[in-house]
């Protein structure tokens, strides 16, 4: 374990609001992820569908015994809150949940995972979280066509298709998730993408851009 990666994360200070981020950063622990050979990224707090207040899957949710072999990263097109507290992350958990469920009449959340624009992680479609810790099985999501069988979803709160960029807490808790994922799952860091790169869309706006650079940061985080 790298202490001063620690130290210089779990300091972090959000800009926007000026405040030290313990959400999503101090509360990265530094237990090793089970079953990585070197045990080398933080593993971050991740919020159940039970510590979120999540509806019961409308119907049942497939697990495939497989390892997903990427990570696509999206954005929610939520607003681009100041809000940076861990009720507002539920809350929006509670909202993406809905919008996926009663409007687009799917089973569950989408994403296996919703990262907040304060950095606090909420599991998205249920035992998302489970498989994740176990390193083994991929639950069916409903993220990105062609590939929900795949791949895991992680979707960033807000919107970035003006030109926006995420807030640093947002920033450096999805690089500490997209590591976690990484190494639970033997991905390799360069197998990290944008949802536009598998169809005609506008998601993830501004970090389809940043690709490269999450991709070099994540590599760090696991050497």
């Amino acid at each position: 374990m790298d202490l001063g990666n620690l130290s210089r994360r779990g300091l972090l200070v959000a800009g926007a609001a000026g405040l030290t981020t313990a959400a999503g950063l101090a509360h990265a622990t530094a237990a090793a992820a089970a079953g990585g050979p070197s045990a080398s990224a933080l593993e971050p707090d991740i919020d159940s569908t039970r510590e979120w207040g999540a509806n019961p899957p409308n119907g049942s949710i497939t697990v495939l015994s497989k390892r997903p072999d990427k990570i696509i990263v999206h954005h929610t097109v939520s607003a681009n809150t100041n809000d940076f507290s861990r009720a507002q992350a539920h809350a929006h958990a509670r909202w993406v949940q809905y919008v996926h469920q009663d409007r687009n009449g799917w089973t569950d959340t989408g994403y296996h995972f919703v990262n907040s624009r304060g950095g606090w992680i909420t599991e998205g479609r249920h035992q998302s979280l489970s498989t994740l810790q176990a390193g083994w099985g991929l639950v069916q999501g409903a993220h990105t066509y062609g590939q929900n069988n795949q791949a895991i979803g992680i979707a960033n709160e807000g919107s970035y298709h003006e030109g926006a960029t995420p807030p640093d807490a947002q920033w450096e808790v999805l690089v500490i998730l997209c590591a976690h994922v990484c190494e639970q799952y033997g991905i390799p860091s360069h197998r990290i993408y944008g949802h536009q790169d598998f169809g005609d869309t506008l998601c993830p706006g501004v970090l389809q851009d940043m690709l490269p650079r999450l991709r070099e940061e994540v590599a760090a985080e696991l050497s």
